[in-house]
Formats: structure tokens, sequence, C-alpha cells
């Protein structure tokens, strides 16, 4: 790490404001407690509050009134925005040109432009390298999602074998395997929000996630994964997927089992067998997902995206971005080498 966690930014790091479409009803889900809880983390390091964009709510600022109030500052703002919302961003940004822009990325695949003026922060190393690909010259930096420290082995009786929630779960998963499971052990299906999620996992002895026809239908990514990550935390046996952000943690046949391999009757046999033969959870090293070295990177990764927006302001852009019309002529440029190597191998 390149410097110690020892005191906050305050005042070093600009204000940042986490840009969100809302945060009730419909906008409640995974990813924006995510996104919550990077904004809390950030909140003991330098000044972030969240700003709603589509929803107004009486207790967070709403964007056009924010932008209207900043267009009235006599000196230049000194503010990031935080964009996450992966639908969302292409419309954002141009809204936002003249401001400091960071984006926070947690899913990939939405096909996305962005300038090098926009620095990435990443929720899983799947997604930094599809960036470090899609956006080769811009500041790009990993941040995983944290682990609360409630999620943990409690060390208690499970009187669930079998665990699975439906959202995004597979079509494979709810009409065929469960169904079959349901006849051999006790499973329990949740489809609701559940207020003690790592109570519910100590009770739990096999925990199923497959996301992967999910994120398919989305045509984007599986950004982190967290629920298979907290089920591992508390002890859990976990059967999952492994793509996207998955594959940063998940090793199958050595802290985790693939689920949906060849055959039902196959899943079926290594489910049961993981609950008639229980061997101890594998142990798992989660200490980069707690709270503490969170906060050193996220430490890190403000000091440089300040330091990053400072040189902007100084310096315009010059490297060539890596377009469709860079890469023709770079192709073209290859191409004609090609060409006088051979002509000049004759002659």
């Amino acid at each position: 790490m390149g410097q110690a966690f020892d005191s906050p930014v305050w005042g070093l790091m600009r204000k940042l404001y986490f840009l969100l479409p809302g945060t009730t009803g419909k906008f409640a889900c995974g990813g924006l407690w995510a996104e919550l809880k990077t904004l809390k983390l950030t909140q003991q390091l330098c000044e972030a509050e969240v700003v709603t964009y589509r929803q107004r709510e009486p207790e967070h600022l709403f964007l056009a009134d924010l932008l209207a109030d900043l267009l009235a500052l006599p000196q230049p703002d000194q503010s990031v925005f935080v964009v996450s919302w992966g639908f969302d961003v292409a419309k954002l940004v141009p809204q936002l040109r003249s401001k400091n822009v960071l984006y926070h990325a947690h899913s990939a695949g939405y096909r996305l432009k962005l300038p090098a003026d926009i620095p990435i922060v990443t929720v899983s190393r799947n997604t930094l390298g599809y960036w470090g690909q899609q956006a080769p010259h811009s500041p790009i930096y990993y941040l995983p999602n944290q682990i609360s420290d409630e999620f943990y082995n409690q060390q208690q009786p499970r009187e669930i074998d079998v665990l699975v929630q439906a959202r995004k779960s597979s079509t494979y998963l709810m009409q065929q395997l469960v169904p079959a499971l349901q006849t051999r052990c006790k499973v329990t299906v949740v489809n609701r929000y559940v207020e003690d999620l790592p109570g519910l996992f100590n009770r739990a002895k096999v925990y199923l996630y497959d996301s992967a026809e999910y994120w398919a239908m989305q045509s984007v990514s599986e950004g982190f994964g967290l629920q298979p990550l907290e089920a591992m935390a508390c002890g859990v046996r976990v059967f999952s997927s492994v793509n996207g952000g998955l594959s940063d943690y998940l090793d199958p046949g050595f802290n985790c089992d693939k689920i949906a391999v060849y055959s039902q009757a196959y899943d079926l046999q290594r489910i049961l067998a993981a609950l008639n033969h229980p061997d101890p959870a594998p142990v798992i090293d989660l200490s980069e997902y707690r709270t503490a070295p969170i906060l050193e990177r996220l430490q890190v990764i403000l000091s440089e995206v300040n330091s990053f927006f400072d040189h902007k302001a100084q310096q315009p852009a010059d490297i060539a971005p890596l377009d469709p019309l860079r890469l023709t002529q770079l192709r073209g440029q290859k191409l004609w080498r090609k060409v006088q190597k051979r002509y000049l191998s004759r002659s």
C-alpha cells in the first residue's frame, strides 16, 4: 500500500456528491446498499453526501437544484460528482462535463465511452480488467465492496439445509434444481428483503447462487456478487456461478462449488453429498473486504484522484485515444510496414 491509513484527508479532498436515482422504493437493491456503504466509508475521510436525480427526497439534495446553485458560485466549484448507476451514466456525464466526475464502476458491459479525464474506481478485478482495456488512458483503481463485521460464523446449529434467494436466480435453479431438492432436503427460498441476513446465513448449511442467466439477460456483467461472499464469511458451503466479479474470489473445488454443471443429476449428487457428509466450511481470507483495509485503500485513491483533478485543471490531455479511428490508423500503418518489408526483401 502506498501510504498508511492514519488520519482523514479533510481539507485536502474535494467534496464528493454520490449521484443516485433515488434511495427508496424501486431503487432499493443490492447495488444501492453497496453504494451507500461506500458513501459512509468516504464520510470517514472527507465530506460526502447523496444527491438524487430522478426521485426528489426531502432528506437529500436534488441534482438539478444543486447544479443551479453551483452555477451561481463566484469561484470554480471544488467538488466531485460520483456516478455509478450503469444505465444512467451515459446520460449524466454530458450534464456534468464542466465538473469533476468519478465513475464508481460495479458491472461492466454498458458500452460506455468515457473520456480520459474521468477516473474510474472498480469494485472487482474483473471490472478493473474490463476498464483497463476500454479506457486505457483513464486513472483506474480497485476498491472492493465491504463485508460488514456482522457477517461471521456464529458457530450455531444450522436447521436450513439449502438456502436460495429468488432474485437473480436462473430459471434452471428455480424451476428444476430447487423442486428436485425440495423432495430430498429442507430448502428455504427467500423472495423478500431480509432484515437479518447474517442470522439467516448462519442458519443455513448450503447456499445456492446462479446469476449468469440474469446478467446475460441484462447484457452486462455481475459487478461483484456480495452475497456469496457474505455467506462464505458466515461459514456456509456455497454453490455458485463464477461469472463476472464472482471470479474475483470464488475458486471452485477449493473454496466453493460450481452450480449448474452439466446436468441436474450432477448438481443434486454434489449438493446432497455436501449435506450428508459435511466437511468443515472452506477457509477463505476475507481480510481485504473488511473495513480497515478498504479505508486504507480508499484514502490512497481519494488522494490520487484529488491530485489528478488538480493536474487536469492545468494540463489538457495529449495522449491519442484508442478509438475506432485510431485503431484503423494503427492497423493501416502495420499493414503498410508489412508491405514495405516484403518489397524490400524481394529487391
